[in-house]
């Protein structure tokens, strides 16, 4: 996703994964699917097939694994501040991890056009042998808005077509 928040001296842009559930609903699943599996993990034992418990309580585990994983990756957060001489990215979850200040002027975007034409351009900030990864969890339409948004604020998008030797088929 792609929102734009108020900066006094340019732009100010939040970039944040798509996340169709909050964790508490993630857990509100996990735990309907506890029940399900419970309540055929006891039946199955009550016939006498008492192994299946523990693999049901490790398929269980797996799951809840799955699910913070993903939900944790999906509170990354990319800030990016475009004023009038500089170009500043801040990476994170919780709190700032990672942060670059590139000089406008020189700096430009990379646009990376897929192999395949339903994965999103993959997008780059690059000035000298400084590259940055940009929005890389965007999906198509979040990383079209996001261009948009940098090519009208006078930011140079360069777009590199995939090699035509190097792709899915060999």
């Amino acid at each position: 996703m792609v929102e734009q928040l108020s900066h006094p001296d340019g732009i100010r842009l939040l970039l944040t994964p798509n996340h169709s559930l909050s964790w508490r609903g993630n857990v509100r699943i996990w735990l309907a699917l506890l029940t399900v599996s419970a309540v055929i993990a006891t039946g199955m034992a009550l016939a006498g097939a008492w192994v299946i418990i523990p693999f049901a309580g490790l398929e269980l585990l797996a799951l809840a694994a799955g699910f913070y994983l993903t939900s944790r990756a999906c509170q990354r957060r990319e800030v990016l501040t475009i004023d009038d001489q500089d170009i500043h990215l801040a990476k994170g979850r919780t709190r700032k991890q990672a942060e670059w200040t590139l000089p406008r002027r020189y700096a430009r975007l990379r646009l990376n056009l897929p192999e395949h034409p339903f994965a999103p351009p993959k997008l780059e900030l690059i000035h000298r042998d400084t590259r940055v990864a940009l929005g890389d969890f965007l999906n198509i339409d979040d990383t079209d808005a996001l261009v948009q948004v940098l090519e009208t604020r006078g930011l140079v998008v360069e777009r590199k077509a995939p090699d035509p030797e190097i792709g899915l088929w060999f």
